[in-house]
């Protein structure tokens, strides 16, 4: 049962990071580095949770979440294709944006020290029970994987594992992730071939803003009941490191978030437990393992990581 407890606080944990690394996997392979996930996913927590609080409705708030997300994806887009500048520091820019304007859009609006008031039950995204959930439950080892693991989450975290199917289909399997992929990596060509560097690279960064607004509006309002000041506590940067550790690949994607996830969960649990010879592990140490052993798994075990060949280089059509 403890294995489940655990296995569960991961899904739920990685969600977050799945989107956006998803949401860095469409930017990145079009050639556009993405620092700015984390503002990305702030700002779509924060309109999230403020939209939801004073209309009502979750699903208000998922859209604004987007469309908030969205329009901080095409500044960046802006200053990184349009006007061919640093895209590290517009990325960086943009967090900085982000947390300043979330900061005090919360507390001119609510009063609060930069929080949304809570959100009511109504106001969120609750979980679901699948089919058969009830039914199964006392069945042996199946029956609490499916009533405990796989059902009773809400719909972004379904919407979320189903993503990496059809990311991966998408940019394996379609034209218009074939055109994505070549113009991460030699964007004259692409251009040579009449295709639009400048649209196609558009329209990968508005993909990216709209996975980091459902990751962002998940934040507030499916792992919490509403905004609250930073909210998102790195875990932009984690996705990023998550996205460089799986090479810029869906399913690998997939792997290195529930590994960060589960990482979590487990420094969760760890919570109050008294080790041998060494007493109560100190809450800070807990806090801070998840981080300590990103940067560990990057320094000794990613391999070798090749980024699109064109990815950070502003494009300048030849004459």
């Amino acid at each position: 049962m403890t294995i489940l407890l655990v296995l569960d606080s991961a899904v739920r944990l990685c969600i977050p990071l799945l989107l956006a690394a998803l949401a860095g996997l469409y930017s990145e392979r079009s050639g556009i580095f993405d620092i700015g996930l984390e503002g990305k996913m702030l700002v779509g927590a924060f309109a999230a949770g403020a939209i939801a609080a004073i209309y009502g409705s979750a699903w208000l708030g998922l859209c604004a979440a987007i469309v908030v997300s969205v329009a901080f994806a095409l500044v960046h887009g802006f200053a990184s294709i349009t006007q061919r500048g640093n895209q590290i520091v517009s990325g960086v820019a943009i967090n900085f944006l982000a947390a300043g304007l979330t900061a005090f859009l919360g507390q001119a609006w609510f009063g609060e020290g930069g929080r949304t008031p809570q959100l009511q039950v109504g106001e969120r995204f609750t979980s679901i029970e699948l089919p058969g959930a009830a039914a199964l439950r006392e069945v042996p080892v199946v029956g609490p994987i499916y009533a405990d693991l796989i059902s009773g989450h809400n719909l972004i975290v379904y919407v979320a594992f189903l993503a990496v199917p059809f990311t991966a289909w998408v940019v394996y399997r379609t034209r218009f992730g074939l055109r994505l992929r070549a113009v991460g990596e030699n964007p004259a060509a692409v251009d040579t071939a009449g295709i639009s560097v400048t649209f196609l690279r558009y329209r990968a960064v508005m993909i990216a803003g709209i996975l980091c607004g459902v990751a962002g509006a998940y934040l507030s309002l499916a792992q919490s009941a509403g905004f609250g000041r930073d909210m998102t506590a790195g875990q932009g940067f984690i996705a990023l490191a998550a996205l460089i550790f799986a090479n810029w690949r869906p399913w690998r994607v997939l792997g290195a978030t529930f590994l960060f996830g589960l990482l979590s969960a487990i420094a969760i649990r760890m919570q109050g437990v008294v080790l041998p010879a060494i007493g109560q592990v100190p809450v800070q140490f807990i806090q801070a393992l998840p981080y300590v052993l990103t940067v560990i798994l990057l320094a000794g075990f990613i391999g070798r990581s090749t980024p699109p060949r064109a990815g950070g280089v502003p494009y300048v059509k030849e004459r």
